[in-house]
Order: structure tokens, then sequence, then C-alpha cells
């Protein structure tokens, strides 16, 4: 039916189209979505950049046609910081518009000035202001070139979510599950791998035997899904009882942070680099 821009900060998308339907995932400020079906109870239908189908409220998206080709033209960069205010003016006794988080896109009007503040253009028109810090290039792509790099990186981008909570469905720094933690520290890094917790064709990650796994790659525990940290340790998204959230765990019996129940349960492992 056409294409949307997202317009608010964090749009849910249920498995069905009400507000107490099951989170089956969440997208973020000025992403792309193509709409599938438009409900008539407020809620359309909509498949994210990659291929993640859900139902969101309408209200959330843009989809004036001038407005989303603007949009997909303008020179965008990706907000970095767990959160972040748009604001009026470029004070801090600007005005709140909007508060964004990490995996939001913003259209760059003009460099910073000397207090640090971006004018930014929003995906409904308007301008506002952010600090250049809450700010890193839009990766739309990635190379093969500097691996160790790439994988130092993912890992990276994994560990700034450390300590935040679980959450079915989610992927922001207000909660994630555990194939939300490992589709953004990909998705950050320009790199665009299957939502859930488990290998699809189609996607860039791949099986590769257990002993090969290197850091950055994926464990994959049956349902459950893991970035390998490297000397057996990993980082995970658990809604176990006593880490609720973002932790390390080991795959190593000699370890204190050895969890048994997913080391017996480990059965491939994924990676990109293959």
């Amino acid at each position: 039916m056409g294409e949307a821009i997202i317009n608010t900060a964090i749009a849910s998308l249920r498995k069905d189209p009400n507000r107490r339907g099951e989170l089956a995932d969440e997208d973020f400020y000025g992403r792309r979505v193509e709409i599938l079906k438009e409900m008539e109870n407020g809620w359309s239908y909509i498949r994210t950049q990659y291929g993640y189908p859900g139902y969101t409220e309408s209200r959330n998206l843009i989809t004036e046609e001038r407005k989303v080709g603007d949009w997909e033209r303008a020179f965008k960069k990706l907000v970095i910081s767990p959160f972040a205010d748009i604001l009026e003016a470029p004070s801090v006794r600007g005005v709140k518009i909007i508060t964004l988080c990490k995996g939001a896109l913003l259209s760059v009007l003009e460099a910073a000035d000397l207090q640090g503040y971006v004018k930014i253009g929003l995906s409904d028109g308007e301008t506002g202001f952010i600090k250049e810090g809450f700010l890193s290039e839009y990766k739309t792509g990635y190379t093969m070139e500097k691996e160790e790099e790439l994988r130092y990186d993912i890992i990276q981008a994994a560990c700034s979510y450390m300590g935040c909570q679980y959450r079915w469905g989610g992927k922001s720094p207000l909660g994630l599950d555990c194939s939300g933690l490992t589709f953004m520290a990909y998705q950050l890094n320009g790199i665009t791998i299957y939502r859930d917790a488990s290998i699809k064709e189609g996607y860039p990650v791949k099986a590769i035997p257990k002993d090969r796994k290197k850091p950055g790659d994926l464990l994959f525990f049956g349902g459950h899904v893991a970035i390998y940290l490297g000397e057996e340790k990993y980082l995970h998204s658990t809604a176990r009882n006593g880490s609720d959230g973002v932790v390390i765990n080991s795959l190593n019996p000699e370890d204190f942070l050895y969890r048994e129940d997913l080391a017996r349960r480990l059965e491939e492992v994924g990676s990109i680099f293959c």
C-alpha cells in the first residue's frame, strides 16, 4: 500500500491490532516501513526494512508521500545515546520536543555550534536541536576488510546495553529480549541479521562449527541467542530470576558465571564471517 516513516520514539509492533496484543518487535523514530494493510480501528499492519511484520498504531506513522520522499533523500545520523532529548532551541533551557532512544534516525541540517548543538530535521518536517555527542554515523552496509575491528564494534554495541532489563519483543534501552539485543548489536554496525533467535535463509548469519566460534559470533541455544565474547563467555538478555536483563555468562563449568542449563542447550554457532 505504500511506505511510511515512524514518527514516534518507539513504535510497538504487536501480533494483534490492539494495545493488549503480544509485543512482537519494536522499531524506532525515522525508520522506514512498508504498510501492508490499514485497519479500520486506527491500526496498520506493517513490515520493517528487515522483513519483520506486525501491527502498530497508524498515528505512529507518516504516510504523506512528499514527506516520506524528502526523508529518504535526507542526510541522516544515528542516535547512539541510550536516550536523547530533541529541543526547540540550542540551549539546556530549550523546550523538549521529543525524547528519542538509541537506534533512531535524524536528518542533520547544520554542523554543531560552539556549544555542541546540531540543528536537525524531524520526519514531520519540523526542526530541533540535539547534542553532537548523541549522534553517530548511520551505517547502511559493512565490509569484511577489517574483520577484527568489526567484531570488536559488534561486541561494544552489545555491551552498551549492559544492565538493561529483559523485555519480550523489545530492542530499546528500556528493555530487550535476547534476539533484540543481538539484532541491535549488528544493526548499529550496518548489518541486518534475522530478528528472531534462529538462523534463517536470506540473512548473512551462517552456521559454522562450534569449535570455530570467535568474538562477535552468535550462539544459538534453541529458542535463545547470545553474542560470544571470547574465552567461553557470552553476553545475552535473559529473564532468568536474578539476572533479569543483559548480563554475561559462561560456557566454562569452572567459571562462576557458568549456566549449565544453557551450556547443555547450545545447538549451533552462527557467523557472518564465513
